[in-house]
Parts: structure tokens; C-alpha cells; sequence
């Protein structure tokens, strides 16, 4: 019997170091800050695409996967009745364990998935989330697809801003975002004072769009800019020092475009790996939000956890495209935030234009204008470490100091 009681024991304690293993191995998602808001996010989080294909075991199958392997964050854009009850349904007794950014402004009408900014449809819309997800608030409330700054002007002292703002005074959400394809609106957002989350359309191809460029326009996409078009760089920049949190929607380019190297509109194939560290290089990143469509689309993309550093380099790949040769600035931004607050890449770029076009009063004007100049550099060199193209960013300062006078 005694000798039975041991085997028990240490039956028991394997078991328990078996769960204490598998525990380290949930652990091994990484999270991190939504803006302000207090929240804290897996890197990599959930579109709610594919649970209108699904029914509800694969749902609940997939949502259990997902949650284990420490994902706890989904985006819920969809008003189809079966994609929000699925959800609901796989979420059911855990609510507690994910984080909603659900969208306002959103119905369901004659068969299919349409915005609105009509008031009573707008009510409906975000009542019926609600009471498929099971739940009487979400964490995000995000204003459904702003894309033109008319648009994002006639939502300003309108009614359907009112019943946004009214809904996070009675609790029903949380933090108030906004979703957008165009950066003008993106930008304004964010200046706005009341936005927290800015749910953007980033990856590799469109950061290269001209400001205002529509990403689904063919013509645009064949006429890429050479760098980051630099009205993205201060929404980044600015989203940064702000504590703004972009949560990345088209990751993989739309359709998965990058993926796939005839599609693609940089005429090279990236992996999934590249295209999610690419977003995530950006400090204001909180998380890329990825299409599952199912359970093994899911596993894949969870290989994100595991990747090593060289399958997350992307920058091989761009290096040719984006710089003349290593230490070249390409003003990507991914050396921010700054612990002083210094826009590193807006001094590099006019330091370049100063040194290529000669110093202007227009661009000493700009330089005197930016919040925080290079001359408070504390040469930490942790926007080194963060640098894709070998950048000596201090020399950059220095330089910058030298030419500019502060």
C-alpha cells in the first residue's frame, strides 16, 4: 500500500510539472499596451471573418485554441447574425478572458454586411452585438470605417458621435476608436484628443501609398513611392509619443497580396512571420489582427510565437528597394519612440533635404518647430538596436546639431 501511495505521489507531481510545463507554454505569447487604455494585448489577435463559414463546435473549437495559446484580443466588424453568435457562443462562461474591439455602426440589411450612420439602425446594430456576444459591454467601441476627412467632418457633433459618447458614459464601452483606411483621417484622429485605438490598414505595400491613395485602387498600387510616404510617419511618430495604440488590420496586404508573389504589388513573396514583425517594428503597434478562416489557419498563424529572429527579418528583403546601402535613413520610424521624445526620422529627412538641397529657411522653420530637437540626444542608442538599416543615429544627431543649431 505504501509503495502504492508513492507511485501516486509521484504520478501527481509529473502530472503537476506536465500542466506547470504546458502553463510556460501559453506564457509564450507576448503582450503588450493598448495606448492608454490600461489593457494589455497579444500580439497577435483574432478577425472575425471566418466565423461566418463556421458552425459553432468548429467556432468554439478554434476560440478555445486561440484563448489557450494566449491570444485575448478579437476584432468584430461583422453584423452577420452567425458570425456574432458564433462568437458568442464560443465565448461563452470566458467572457472575462477576451478583449472585444467591437465596431458602431454596423448592420446586417437585405442579406448583407453595411455601414451606417443612421441613428436608429446605429442603436439596433450595437444592441444586437451585444446581445449575441452575451455581454452588456465591449472594451473598444470602434466608429465603423471613416475614409475621407469628410467623412471624419460629419461625424463631429453629429448624432452618431452623441450615442458614441454616450454609450462609453454608461459603461457599454470602454475606450472609443475609429477605423480607416486613409492616413489624412488616421492623423486627424488622433489629434483629435478622444480617440485611443486607431484600428489602420499597415503592412509593407501600403505604407508606400501617397497620403490619400486608396489601397484598393490598381493604379495606385503599381506606383508605389520608394520609402514610407511621410504623412504615415507622423501618424506613427505622433501615435507613439501619444500613447495612441494602432491595432493592424490588412497585415498580409488584403487578401493575403504579400503572401503570395504574383499578387503581390512588391513583385516578392513575404512570409506571414515578415509581414506581422514589420508591423510590430512600430512602438505604437498594439497588435495585428489576423484573418482565421480555421483551425489550421490558426495554428499557422501561431507559429508567430516560436518564430525565431531570422524568420521575422523582413528587412533583407527591403534593404535593395529602400536604401542605396547600409546606413541609409528610409524614415521607416521603427527606431521610436525616443526616451526624450525626439522625432529621430522627421530630422533625419531634413537633415538629408539640408544637406542635399542646402539649408533653407523653410526647413530651419520645420526644424524649430518639431517638439523635441536633436541637440537632446542622451546617446542611449536604443533607437540603434531598433534601427532595420544599420542607421549611427547619435552621428545623425550630432550632425543634425550642427546644422541646425539645437
Amino acid at each position: 500500500m505504501k509503495k502504492l501511495y508513492i507511485l501516486l505521489a509521484a504520478t501527481i507531481c509529473m502530472m503537476a510539472a506536465g500542466c506547470n510545463r504546458q502553463s510556460e507554454k501559453m506564457t509564450d505569447m507576448k503582450y503588450r499596451p493598448l495606448g492608454n487604455t490600461g489593457l494589455m494585448v497579444s500580439e497577435i489577435s483574432i478577425g472575425c471573418g471566418g466565423f461566418e463559414k463556421m458552425d459553432s463546435a468548429s467556432a468554439l473549437e478554434l476560440m478555445t485554441v486561440a484563448l489557450d495559446s494566449g491570444m485575448n484580443y478579437i476584432d468584430i466588424y461583422d453584423a452577420n447574425p452567425k458570425t456574432r453568435s458564433n462568437i458568442g457562443y464560443a465565448l461563452q462562461g470566458r467572457r472575462d478572458k477576451m478583449i472585444i474591439q467591437g465596431h458602431i455602426g454596423t448592420i446586417y440589411k437585405d442579406g448583407q454586411h453595411s455601414r451606417t450612420r443612421d441613428i436608429d439602425e446605429t442603436r439596433q446594430g450595437f444592441e444586437d452585438l451585444l446581445s449575441r456576444l452575451g455581454t452588456d459591454y465591449i472594451e473598444v467601441g470602434m466608429i465603423h470605417i471613416a475614409d475621407s476627412p469628410e467623412e471624419w467632418q460629419e461625424l463631429q457633433n453629429s448624432p452618431f458621435l452623441d450615442y458614441v459618447f454616450q454609450l462609453k458614459q454608461e459603461g457599454k464601452i470602454k475606450h472609443i476608436g475609429i477605423s480607416s483606411h486613409n492616413t489624412e483621417v488616421a492623423l486627424m484622429a488622433a489629434k483629435s484628443g478622444w480617440i485611443e485605438v486607431i484600428m489602420f490598414s499597415m503592412n509593407l505595400a501600403f505604407d508606400r501609398l501617397q497620403a490619400g491613395a486608396n489601397p484598393w485602387d490598381k493604379n495606385a498600387m503599381n506606383n508605389l513611392q520608394a520609402g514610407i510616404d511621410p504623412m504615415r510617419i507622423e501618424l506613427y511618430d505622433y501615435c507613439s509619443t501619444h500613447n495612441i495604440a494602432i491595432t493592424v488590420m490588412k497585415t498580409f496586404g488584403g487578401g493575403g497580396r504579400l503572401l503570395d508573389e504574383k499578387q503581390s504589388p512588391l513583385g516578392k513573396a513575404y512570409t506571414p512571420e515578415q509581414c506581422i514583425a514589420y508591423c510590430l517594428a512600430k512602438p505604437c503597434v498594439a497588435t495585428c489582427i489576423l484573418g482565421i478562416d480555421n483551425i489550421d489557419e490558426l495554428k499557422a498563424d501561431l507559429h508567430w510565437m516560436h518564430t525565431t529572429e531570422q524568420e521575422k527579418d523582413y528587412t533583407a528583403t527591403v534593404k535593395k528597394d529602400e536604401a542605396e546601402q547600409p546606413g541609409d535613413c528610409t524614415y521607416c520610424n521603427h527606431c521610436s519612440p525616443c526616451a526624450v521624445g525626439i522625432p529621430i526620422a522627421k530630422i533625419n529627412e531634413l537633415l538629408d533635404k539640408a544637406t542635399t538641397e542646402g539649408l533653407t529657411p523653410e526647413l530651419q522653420a520645420q526644424y524649430d518647430a518639431l517638439p523635441h530637437h536633436a541637440g537632446e540626444c542622451t546617446d542611449c542608442e536604443a533607437c540603434v538596436s531598433r534601427c532595420p538599416f544599420d542607421v549611427d543615429i547619435p552621428a545623425k544627431m550630432k550632425k543634425a546639431k550642427e546644422v541646425f543649431g539645437k
